[in-house]
């Protein structure tokens, strides 16, 4: 069963660059925070990681997800969207780029020059189940 993000989610994640936290499941159950930039691809939301990071390896082990979308001016204004991951390194350096040029305004490389250090870039898409909150 999937569910839809509202018209007004929708609008916050294109017009502004609002951060998210991502939820995933520890190995031993407990869970595991990261704030990330987001971007929407219709229903969809998609953040990128590296492969190996703790988040990867989390959603690659167990692919339940929850992101929390919180605006800044707008502290008792969130949306949880749970859903499940799904993960390619295909695109994942486009998706990098697309977010920074978003969240900088500049490619991920030139944000930050040890990127080309970075291990292979990943696209997480999460697929909402469940979307709760007041936006």
């Amino acid at each position: 069963m999937s569910a839809a993000l509202s018209d007004d989610l929708k609008k916050l994640i294109d017009d502004s660059p609002v951060f998210a936290t991502v939820a995933t499941v520890q190995p031993d159950g407990s869970p595991q925070l990261s704030v990330t930039w987001v971007i929407r691809d219709g229903e969809d939301l998609l953040i990128s990681t590296t492969v190996g990071r703790r988040k990867e390896k989390n959603l690659r082990r167990d692919p339940r997800v929850s992101v929390m979308i919180n605006p800044h001016n707008a502290p008792y204004t969130y949306a949880e969207v749970r859903g499940t991951a799904t993960m390619t390194t295909e695109g994942g350096q486009d998706l990098i780029d697309m977010l920074s040029r978003k969240y900088t305004g500049k490619d991920y490389a030139a944000f930050n020059p040890a990127a080309g250090e970075d291990a292979e870039r990943v696209v997480v898409r999460v697929a909402p189940r469940r979307v709760v909150g007041s936006i």
